[in-house]
């Protein structure tokens, strides 16, 4: 008997997956413009048509930094300021996501918390300065504070939005397996919000630095916002840059880590996304 072999049609073939282009050969071409600005600005300041006391130079900048770490008034500065940010935002995010679970998994827990975290949303920050110097001294308690209360409505929002977009089936499947109370915010309402809640957490970092400048503006002795404060006295303009310079890294760094974290506990949605 012999074998026909049938050909498969042009539309049904199997087709070779297309290969990502390989774009890392460009990658050099998204510093033109940041290298541009640098020589304009270097330019403009050797030539006086941009003077020092306005903005220093790209190279008195560099140099100040490197004598600012030589010295180590820039490590210590970083120091106490990294201090300040973890102790705010450790503070903060705890009474964020407490909150908002209180106020997502019940309507009378909404009705008392969010109006309150809603109209403490609205207060600007140097309004309440004055009110956390009587009472809390000028010491460092104010300035954790400060940095705890910013961070911690970012985190609640996208924690009650995360928690009030759980589908509502998985919570029947919970009482069909009758899992008690505890088991279903730690097995479904947790992981459900999750998502949301490490936006929450990468805004409440950005947020959080922010907050520090404000912060450290009360009776600070040391910080990158008391550098910065010490040089606008004496117009240093490349000092300021320096710390401008070094809140934008921190601020990169913290959200990287959070970007990998995010990788890490969300590793399920990578069939998603592609």
């Amino acid at each position: 008997m012999s074998v026909i072999e049938l050909e498969a049609p042009a539309d049904v073939r199997p087709r070779s997956r297309p290969q990502p282009a390989r774009t890392w050969g460009k990658a050099w071409q998204r510093w033109l413009s940041p290298v541009a600005v640098l020589a304009i600005w270097q330019i403009a300041s050797s030539t006086g048509l941009l003077p020092p006391r306005l903005l220093a130079a790209p190279a008195t900048i560099a140099a100040t930094a490197a004598n600012l770490i030589e010295t180590g008034i820039l490590p210590t500065a970083v120091g106490v300021s990294l201090q300040r940010v973890l102790l705010g935002f450790a503070a903060g995010a705890a009474a964020g996501i407490l909150l908002a679970l209180v106020a997502g998994l019940s309507r009378p827990g909404e009705n008392a918390v969010d109006p309150l975290m809603q109209m403490l949303r609205a207060l600007p920050f140097f309004g309440l300065i004055p009110l956390f110097i009587l009472w809390f001294g000028i010491g460092e308690t104010p300035k954790v504070l400060l940095v705890a209360l910013a961070v911690a409505f970012p985190l609640y929002l996208n924690t009650f939005a995360g928690i009030r977009g759980v589908d509502g089936k998985l919570a029947e499947v919970a009482h069909t397996l009758k899992l008690g109370r505890a088991a279903l915010i730690r097995h479904i309402v947790l992981p459900g919000a999750l998502p949301q809640t490490l936006v929450g957490l990468r805004q409440s970092l950005g947020v959080a630095w922010l907050a520090l400048i404000v912060a450290e503006q009360v009776n600070a002795t040391a910080g990158l916002g008391y550098m910065i404060n010490d040089a606008r006295e004496f117009l240093r303009t490349d000092v300021i840059v320096v710390g401008l310079l070094v809140y934008s890294a921190l601020g990169l760094l913290t959200d990287s880590l959070v970007r990998l974290l995010e990788r890490r506990a969300l590793s399920w949605r990578r069939g998603f996304l592609g």
